[in-house]
């Protein structure tokens, strides 16, 4: 009578291919799924973002060097720049003056899972992009997740001091932007993106954008720091290396909208979801290829024993 193939080779043989299949692709599901935090602004850089590219170390640790940032990190931990994107209430539903305390407005109210109390100092030193009074320029906010809402931008009045606590009658809106185009899908460094036309401003002032989604309560709160001295949207006060790949034109007449310029090539992207998704391919076809020897040993020692 034919003998069973080797239990023990079957049970390893299967074993393993299940391992590399799990590995892969629950690794893959893993590393490219979005998360559950959403975003902010990228262009006009906001507190949280320009804070994480200065202090982003090679080894992955965040050590900023602008001094705002070092001392944000020193207060509230690495923590909420490894979420720069999660400045957030999730109850908020479109509310602000009267619901978010004053000096509490570039955190959320204290709001967020996170703790981003650290990044209401008031103070002239944070990191800031350089504007032009009156020009046309083209808004990046992070889309981390991407969500239907409205976009609403304010900014200080003149004579605004950054050494005082920020007040919502420090501010007054002038632009907004529904349901905008997006650069790429979510997940990663991609944004959604529209043109302003920024009101008459001289010196140093603070762009606030409040993401309020339409399909639910939570909105999403941005600290920008600007000054207006005839720049093109070039960063100053983060690292010199971040600086020399961020600094540029932004101006909405010189870019790609469509997110493949210059501009966007300097963007960091994530490497790690690409990694897997060129490696999950190879690991089913291994794991195909030790069933497939597996038949055949089946086969094989059949007909050896028939």
């Amino acid at each position: 009578m034919p003998r069973s193939p080797n239990p023990p080779v079957l049970r390893s043989l299967l074993a393993a291919a299940a391992a590399i299949l799990v590995a892969t692709g629950v690794t893959l599901f893993a590393t490219v799924t979005p998360a559950s935090a959403h975003g902010v602004t990228m262009m006009p850089g906001s507190r949280t973002y320009l804070c994480y590219l200065d202090g982003l170390t090679d080894t992955g640790e965040i050590k900023p060097d602008n001094p705002a940032c070092a001392d944000a990190v020193a207060d509230g931990g690495a923590t909420p720049l490894y979420n720069w994107f999660a400045v957030l209430d999730s109850n908020a539903a479109g509310r602000n003056v009267g619901y978010v305390p004053d000096g509490t407005i570039c955190s959320a109210g204290d709001k967020s899972p996170y703790d981003f109390a650290a990044y209401n100092q008031a103070r002239a030193d944070w990191p800031i992009t350089h504007l032009t009074s009156g020009a046309s320029i083209q808004v990046r906010h992070s889309n981390w997740a991407a969500h239907p809402g409205a976009f609403h931008m304010y900014i200080t009045k003149p004579g605004w001091d950054p050494t005082r606590p920020l007040a919502w009658s420090d501010l007054e809106p002038f632009w907004s932007a529904t349901d905008p185009p997006q650069s790429g899908g979510p997940g990663g460094f991609n944004y959604y993106h529209w043109n302003v036309d920024l009101p008459q401003r001289s010196g140093q002032h603070l762009i606030f954008t409040q993401w309020v989604r339409s399909d639910s309560a939570e909105n999403f709160f941005s600290c920008a720091d600007v000054v207006f001295d005839g720049g093109n949207g070039e960063v100053t006060g983060i690292d010199a290396e971040v600086d020399s790949v961020t600094a540029m034109s932004w101006t909405a007449s010189g870019h790609d909208h469509a997110g493949t310029g210059d501009a966007a090539a300097a963007t960091p992207t994530p490497a790690q979801g690409s990694l897997w998704t060129s490696l999950w391919p190879v690991g089913a076809i291994i794991a195909f290829a030790l069933i497939a020897a597996l038949v055949a040993n089946i086969r094989a020692r059949r007909h050896r024993q028939a």
